[in-house]
């Protein structure tokens, strides 16, 4: 195998490449000097952990297509023939055959896979998210089911948090209003919304059912009947 390794300026200064992060960056400089002849890596995950990489770079570098992964763990670098060229007296075939033979070469003298595959970056490859067959979407990045807190959930967010709001009365609002908000909206993150009610309540809370209006009304008028002064209110001479 060579020994020494080149760069293209036609990539690593491309825009594309010069906008992902300098730990990305990195990553991908060490991965192009482990390469074999054609570019292909069999150890990614200890070249990320070596440098101090995450598994977030190992993933900008699959979703902006700069390496490819194969479900094996292997790598290839996409652009490999456009950095690298080897005399043929020096050149040594990889020994990654079957990852070889789902490749075809683009025009532009990249790679390109040629067979749908969905691969996985997990424990014993580069990380802990899910491709789809394109490369192009994470597990993580897919929304998740929304999911109904108990009240001991509740109450646990409100008192670790120093909240001032009522969970049973927080609970019973949005389970009756099928956990819509005031806005017509789904309710995506009920702890983002345990903090809205405890922004807007002073000392009591200002989110009242109707039972609790019709009981405030009764209670002034039998005040009023009573000859009593309800606070607010001016009495006439």
């Amino acid at each position: 195998m060579a020994e020494r390794r080149m760069m293209s300026k036609k990539i690593i200064h491309s825009d594309a490449f010069l906008d992902l992060p300098s730990t990305t960056q990195n990553l991908y400089f060490h991965l192009l000097l482990e390469a074999d002849d054609e570019g292909f890596v069999n150890s990614p995950k200890r070249i990320q952990r070596t440098i101090g990489a995450s598994d977030i770079d190992s993933q900008l570098l699959i979703d902006k297509k700069f390496i490819i992964l194969f479900e094996s763990g292997v790598i290839v670098i996409k652009h490999w023939r456009i950095h690298n060229y080897i005399q043929n007296d020096r050149f040594k075939p990889t020994s990654y055959v079957e990852e070889r033979a789902k490749l075809s070469i683009e025009k532009n003298d990249g790679y390109k896979m040629d067979t749908k595959c969905t691969p996985r970056i997990g424990e014993d490859s580069l990380g802990k998210f899910s491709l789809d067959e394109d490369n192009k979407e994470s597990v993580e990045k897919k929304p998740k089911r929304f999911i109904p807190p108990t009240l001991e959930e509740i109450e646990e967010f409100i008192k670790t948090n120093n909240l001032n709001v009522n969970a049973k009365y927080f609970l019973d609002y949005f389970t009756d209003g099928n956990w819509i908000d005031s806005k017509g909206n789904k309710v995506k993150n009920w702890k983002q919304k345990l903090r809205t009610w405890h922004n807007h309540n002073d000392s009591k809370p200002k989110y009242r059912t109707l039972a609790d209006s019709n009981r405030e009304a009764m209670d002034a008028y039998e005040k009023r009947f009573n000859g009593e002064v309800i606070e607010g209110e001016v009495c006439e001479p």
